[in-house]
């Protein structure tokens, strides 16, 4: 029995109003796919401390504070997530693929040409509804 992940997303947005994605390495779970940037919660800390450290490391923003925005559980069989989603505005930075990931900024009405994890795809339909 696989054990549930807890896992702090952040849907970034610029203000142009555009969202930040990074795109998974290939050898990763779900690999090659497009994602919100973010990473495990560790025991301890809260989502919104895990998702400030989890963006520093990953695409080196400097985060002030997040929003709850919504909460996901998937299993894909191999691995059950609870995604535990956030807005984030209130950022420095300029973002980076720190672990050599792609990165980019992306219009929210162009976010349904990407493809994305499955349990990603109910982010995209929430952003989209509030375009």
């Amino acid at each position: 029995m696989s054990q549930q992940i807890h896992v702090a997303v952040g849907v970034i947005e610029n203000n142009a109003k555009q969202i930040l994605l990074a795109k998974r390495h290939v050898h990763l779970h779900q690999g090659g796919k497009w994602e919100f940037p973010g990473g495990k919660v560790e025991s301890g800390e809260t989502t919104s401390q895990a998702l400030i450290r989890e963006l520093k490391e990953e695409v080196d923003l400097c985060v002030s504070s997040t929003t709850p925005m919504m909460e996901i559980h998937h299993d894909y069989g191999d691995k059950k997530v609870m995604l535990d989603i956030h807005w984030v505005t209130d950022f420095s930075g300029v973002a980076n693929g720190v672990e050599g990931q792609e990165v980019q900024w992306v219009a929210k009405k162009d976010l349904a040409s990407f493809e994305f994890p499955a349990a990603n795809k109910a982010i995209v339909e929430k952003i989209l509804a509030t375009a």
